[in-house]
């Protein structure tokens, strides 16, 4: 097999077989048609916008971006190719749009530029909005569209005339609009500004990053071109100042006031028919949080609900919002469990709940994992009656072991599956009853190869773990060199019940390799004490976790060979591998640290202060996490892989790394990438990286 046609070549060229994939559906409340985004093969980047036509289950192509920008390449400014980073967003062409309530219209950005689609008749327009274009939104009555352009929030009117400002920065380091660093990379909250259901105002947020360190991110590759400069607020560093205001159509302001020296953080925002404007609100050390009411007439908040937590309270995704009925829906956590709280109902029980996808007269739409953490199932759990504590009614609407997620509206959801028995998503859409109306084609690409997964459930804290070997290993056959793959860390989850997941672990395996792959305390699923073991120490429960978790699989698998012991990851991965190298050289023999954090103060404030505390009120929490002081005790080989680009974990975090390793005479091999951010999306790196790691594993590891 030629390398262009090799697995590593086939994983990079389709974005790790995600191109293709539908994805972003809105469903029309009329019933009569489904939007979504979808590229036109498995190799296109180019997102277009697609209609399903009900009942009859035709597709329409209503948004070609090739046609739309009559074959010029796409141009993007560096705040939008910022954003999508925010967003692990990789793709091109459409990769976010907005309807109106009755998505008979859709508004996108293409190339920096303002575009309108009638998802009716198919029939699309530019609009002459002021470029660059940064996240447009239709009003629900669909007549006029707010959009960013320079840090100022316009409108203009949805047939493309009156394009005015609403909201211009009153310094050259204020935006309105936008999300800040933070709230994009770690609340993924990445929206700025909220339409009333009338349209007739937004909640917009104001963010000023002057307080906020400067530092200056350059290409050594390319000295002609100047460093970008990134407002980066790392761990006890100031933050961007957040407030609000409340801006109507005409541009006349009442400004948003809440207790912001208390609560800096503004970590969810919503508006909808059920009741006034919601603000959540965070403490910096973010073990207290309050829900507020914005006052449409004056501006005026009002604390509805306060909740603290010893350890720190979680953002979940969808939370808080209003039940039709106007009932706050939030999250509680009881019995080690999150739940969904309807009034002071709680609604769910038994279950882990991801997130919450939405809310109707129905009831209240979650992801959720019950016994098993490797399955996360989409439910619909009924809303109690108001003047009664109903005992919770919940029906899973997910009908298959796997991952699933979904999106309702009108009584019908649309139920993105995927699953261990098959490559990629399967996207059905289901009446009341679970009857299937219509399934949207994925364009993917089918994988050369299939994984052959055993999940297990492992030691005293049933760690879960997939064990993976070469296509066709016999046990018996001989020892094998192990491979541990993990992340490791809070938020990432690689142990799950998805065939996709196992695709380069697969490859890796059938290079000579058992692959191990765990997840351990810190990691999402298993409820809020397993979360919180990791409280002001994300190194220790978790390295300990893997070593545990390898010595009882070597127990049940006599073929891992337990002196030749590899181990690799990216970002927290990352920063997990070199930490075995360098605190458990007598288990790991050879590590790959990808973009891993070293020094956890060069780390953003809201995620890093979260597990670790403050830098200067907890020293000790960061000292017990540095990998650099640990530098003198590297006797194991360790290949470091970072991009020059990246933003998120800054190329400083490896090259301090390196220079602790050279002061101590510690060989070591350091990967720089030029242009490569925190993703990799560029085929020939992506593809050259995992060859690159196996050639050092094998002579790490002496292996022919």
């Amino acid at each position: 097999m030629s390398d262009a046609q090799s697995f590593p070549r086939q994983s990079a060229r389709t974005q790790r077989f995600t191109l293709g994939t539908p994805r972003a559906f809105t469903i029309a409340p009329d019933r009569s048609r489904v939007a979504f985004l979808r590229s036109k093969s498995g190799t296109d980047r180019v997102n277009c916008l697609w209609v399903l036509d009900l009942p009859a289950g035709t597709e329409r192509l209503v948004a070609d971006p090739a046609s739309l920008l009559h074959g010029d390449d796409e141009q993007l400014s560096e705040v939008e190719r910022s954003r999508r980073e925010r967003a692990r967003q990789a793709s091109a062409g459409l990769v976010d749009y907005s309807t109106d309530d009755a998505a008979g219209q859709a508004v996108y950005a293409l190339s920096s530029r303002l575009f309108r689609t009638d998802l009716r008749t198919g029939e699309s327009a530019e609009l002459p909005a002021q470029a660059p274009v940064l996240d447009p939104r239709i009003d629900p009555t669909g007549t006029r569209i707010a959009y960013v352009c320079n840090g100022t929030l316009r409108l203009i009117e949805a047939d493309g005339t009156g394009d005015r400002a609403l909201a211009e920065p009153d310094g050259p380091d204020v935006t309105w609009g936008l999300a800040e660093f933070v709230a994009g990379e770690e609340m993924d909250r990445h929206r700025g500004y909220w339409w009333s259901p009338d349209g007739e105002q937004l909640l917009v947020a104001r963010v000023d990053d002057s307080p906020v360190q400067r530092w200056f991110i350059a290409d050594p590759a390319h000295p002609e071109r100047p460093a970008a400069e990134q407002a980066y607020p790392a761990a006890g560093t100031p933050n961007a100042v957040v407030s609000a205001a409340l801006i109507d159509t005409a541009g006349a302001r009442l400004e948003v006031r809440w207790d912001a020296e208390s609560f800096p953080y503004l970590g969810v925002a919503s508006w909808s028919a059920g009741g006034p404007p919601l603000l959540l609100v965070q403490s910096r050390d973010q073990r207290q949080a309050q829900v507020l009411t914005v006052d449409p007439d004056s501006g005026l908040t009002s604390m509805i609900r306060s909740d603290a937590d010893p350890n720190w309270l979680d953002l979940i995704t969808g939370v808080p919002c209003w039940s039709p009925d106007g009932r706050l829906v939030r999250t509680e956590i009881a019995a080690d469990e999150t739940r969904v709280v309807v009034g002071d109902v709680p609604v769910t029980a038994g279950l882990q709940v991801r997130d919450v996808l939405g809310v109707d007269a129905d009831g209240v739409l979650l992801r959720a994992s019950a016994d098993d953490p490797t399955q996360v199932h989409v439910y619909l759990a009924a809303l109690p009656s108001p003047d009664a504590a109903d005992k919770p009614n919940v029906a899973r609407l997910s009908d298959e072991a796997g991952v699933h997620t979904a999106t309702r509206a009108a009584g019908l959801t649309m139920l993105t599956s995927t699953s261990m028995t098959r490559s990629g998503p399967r996207c059905r859409l289901l009446d009341a009853n679970g009857t299937v109306l219509a399934e949207i084609a994925s364009m993917a690409e089918t994988p050369q190869l299939t994984p052959a997964v055993v999940l297990r459930a492992v030691g005293e804290r049933a760690l879960r773990a997939a064990v993976l070997f070469p296509t066709g290993w016999q046990p018996g056959s001989g020892k094998l060199p192990v491979l541990m793959d993990p992340y490791g860390g809070p938020h990432g989850q690689r142990v799950v019940s998805a065939r996709n997941a196992y695709l380069e672990p697969q490859w890796l395996a059938d290079q000579g390799f058992a692959i191990v792959i765990v997840d351990g305390r810190g990691t999402p699923g298993r409820g809020p004490g397993w979360d919180r073991a990791v409280f002001r120490n994300v190194a220790g429960p978790v390295l300990e976790d893997q070593v545990d978790a390898l010595q009882a699989l070597a127990a049940e698998h006599p073929d891992l060979d337990l002196e030749r012991v590899a181990i690799r990851g990216w970002s927290f991965g990352g920063f997990l591998a070199a930490l075995a190298v360098l605190r458990r050289p007598d288990v790991f023999h050879a590590a790959i640290a990808g973009a891993p954090v070293t020094e956890w103060q060069l780390y953003d404030t809201h995620y890093t202060e979260r597990y670790l505390g403050l830098p200067e009120t907890d020293p000790q929490a960061y000292a017990d996490c540095s990998l650099t002081a640990d530098a003198a005790k590297l006797s194991r080989p360790l290949m470091i892989i970072h991009g020059l680009a990246d933003d998120n974990v800054v190329a400083a975090h490896s090259l301090r790394l390196s220079s602790a390793l050279l002061a101590a005479g510690k060989p070591h091999t350091l990967l720089p990438l030029s242009g490569v951010t925190h993703m990799t999306p560029q085929e020939t790196v992506a593809a050259n990286l995992l060859l690159l790691q196996v050639d050092f594993l094998r002579q790490a590891l002496g292996l022919a």
